[in-house]
């Protein structure tokens, strides 16, 4: 159905329609609540190339995907997270306008000054922020909305970004396996150039140093998050003259190759050794409900997608908004993964 069909059931005017559903303040209540039902129930969508020429919008937002390495566009997470997002985006009547970048610093920055300067996008979502992040005092200069899922422990200005507190997750999780009297600790963490990483490390060593243990470099691992770098990680643990009763990881990938590493050895998880992981609630790679497989520390991260997309688009409609910042807190969930030391570890003197 198009725009003259649905204004002819109705018995309005086109521009009637594109004001309600466009959200302005002239159309009374009661009549945008019945354009937008009809269009629910005709399935109508406005065309994004009129909506542009009656907003002055372009009706689209922004991401750019550097390919650094060949992971990155079947990321399950980033996919989640795209996926939350551009279902709010597409609710709203806007675009999602994917641009792909080499892993080259310039291709990057180029990719984003196009979006900004052919004015081919009304705001950008940026992701995976690194400690120092060039792109924020980039997009800042260009002037384009953006919001960080995440945000950058060494920017000093001020910008809109949603995150996980990744510090205190990596705490608590940490504390829970202390708590079940486990002293050697693996932390199998994602790149920590990357600032929740970096965050996450951090959280793991406060709270073995607040337990007088001195954290263990030959313990902390760092790579791209595959469930290929959680087995062979575990393995040279394992094989090792002194592994870990315990193992915290980043990502349910990596967490899935600890569980295949401790199976090739015969040993029990949860018992012989115990196992965190972080879950980011993934549709397609669920930890489960009722009955998870893994303890975890738990945060949507498609539910991060949607409330980036809220955000952006509170900043689109009023550019006087000061920065937005929200951050979320995530649940420490139980599972049968992770259980008391065995006997040995618990009285290994600290």
């Amino acid at each position: 159905m198009n725009l003259k069909d649905l204004a002819e059931v109705l018995g309005v005017s086109q521009t009637t329609i594109s004001r309600a559903l466009n959200g302005y303040p002239e159309v009374s209540e009661g009549t945008r609540k019945r354009v937008m039902e009809a269009a629910a129930r005709y399935g109508y969508r406005p065309d994004s190339r009129a909506r542009s020429l009656a907003t002055g919008r372009s009706m689209s937002i922004g991401m750019v995907l550097p390919m650094a390495s060949p992971q990155e566009v079947v990321n399950p997470i980033f996919a989640d997270f795209v996926a939350g997002a551009g279902g709010l985006l597409v609710e709203r009547g806007y675009d999602v306008l994917l641009s792909l970048a080499s892993g080259a610093t310039e291709d990057e920055a180029g990719a984003y000054r196009s979006l900004a300067t052919r004015g081919r996008v009304d705001g950008v979502i940026l992701q995976a922020p690194l400690i120092d992040d060039w792109r924020i005092g980039m997009l800042q200069k260009l002037g384009l909305p953006f919001v960080v899922h995440g945000r950058t422990s060494n920017e000093t200005s001020a910008y809109s970004w949603i995150d996980v507190d990744n510090r205190r997750a990596f705490r608590r999780a940490t504390d829970h396996l202390l708590d079940l009297g486990h002293r050697r600790i693996a932390l199998l963490n994602g790149l920590e150039a990357m600032d929740f990483a970096f965050r996450r490390r951090d959280g793991y060593v406060t709270a073995l140093t607040a337990r007088d243990i001195t954290p263990d470099p030959a313990l902390m691992y760092q790579q791209a998050m595959t469930e290929t770098y959680g087995f062979a990680t575990t393995c040279r643990l394992l094989d090792g003259p002194n592994p870990p009763s315990a193992v915290l990881t980043s990502s349910l990938l990596v967490a899935l190759g600890v569980r295949r590493a401790l199976e090739s050895r015969g040993l029990r998880m949860g018992q012989d050794v115990s196992l965190v992981t972080h879950d980011d609630g993934l549709s397609y790679l669920p930890n489960g409900d009722d009955a998870p497989m893994f303890t975890s520390t738990r945060s949507s991260v498609r539910d991060v997608g949607k409330r980036a997309s809220e955000m952006l688009l509170a900043m689109i409609d009023d550019p006087t908004l000061a920065p937005l910042q929200t951050q979320l807190e995530a649940a420490l969930v139980l599972g049968p993964s992770s259980g008391p030391a065995p006997h040995s570890e618990r009285t290994r003197p600290c």
